[in-house]
């Protein structure tokens, strides 16, 4: 008869309890599962990388909270002009347009939430021989103030490169400067740069 009281591994009928291989087993299947997750997660995700699908990016920014409107008209070797009107054409895009302080404060559970950022952006998607050419228009001018504009022209690929970076001061309604002409080969390769100014916004309202 045995005592109760002395574990002897072995169950009451004579056989051995394996709890050391069933403890084991599930370990060894916990770390089949982490590996597997860990295994389904993509490197890029890991690394964090945002794949861009352009040439080149324009930036134009001005004052957070600016009330004013501040638009970027760009023309493309053939004639091709993006602005807020036509904000697609041949291989550029106006990817945001931004009206100052319009439409930046929305309703979130019962409170307003404001988005002070005032930023457009434009892409070129293809490379097209020849001259680009990038303007800033003051369209409102609710502060009654000059507005410094910053703006950004970036090459994406291969690799990020700035092409041009620099701020101008529109100064009333209607005040429309050329910030940059950029002239690239079949390759997307800046061959040159150059600050005429040029009315685009008399272009498209011809």
């Amino acid at each position: 008869m045995h005592d109760p009281s002395l574990f002897t591994g072995q169950s009451d009928d004579g056989t051995f309890v394996p709890f050391t291989d069933i403890l084991f087993n599930a370990l060894l299947g916990f770390a089949v599962m982490v590996f597997i997750a860990f295994a389904l997660i993509k490197p890029e995700a890991q690394a964090g990388a945002v794949e861009v699908k352009a040439e080149f990016i324009i930036t134009v920014t001005w004052p957070d909270r600016n009330p004013d409107d501040i638009d970027t008209y760009v023309e493309d070797p053939l004639g091709n002009i993006v602005w807020y009107h036509q904000m697609q054409k041949g291989f550029m895009s106006l990817d945001r347009d931004d009206r100052g302080n319009y439409l930046d404060t929305i309703t979130v559970n019962g409170q307003s939430v404001v988005d002070p950022l005032n930023q457009e952006s434009t892409s070129i998607r293809r490379n097209i021989p020849g001259e680009y050419v990038v303007n800033v228009y003051k369209f409102t001018d609710s502060t009654h103030q000059p507005d410094p504009v910053t703006i950004k022209v970036e090459k994406i690929n291969p690799k990020v490169s700035v092409v041009y970076y620099g701020q101008v001061v529109l100064t009333h309604k209607g005040d429309e400067r050329t910030v940059v002409r950029f002239s690239i080969d079949a390759d997307g390769n800046v061959t040159g740069t150059n600050f005429r100014q040029v009315s685009l916004v008399h272009l498209v309202r011809q």
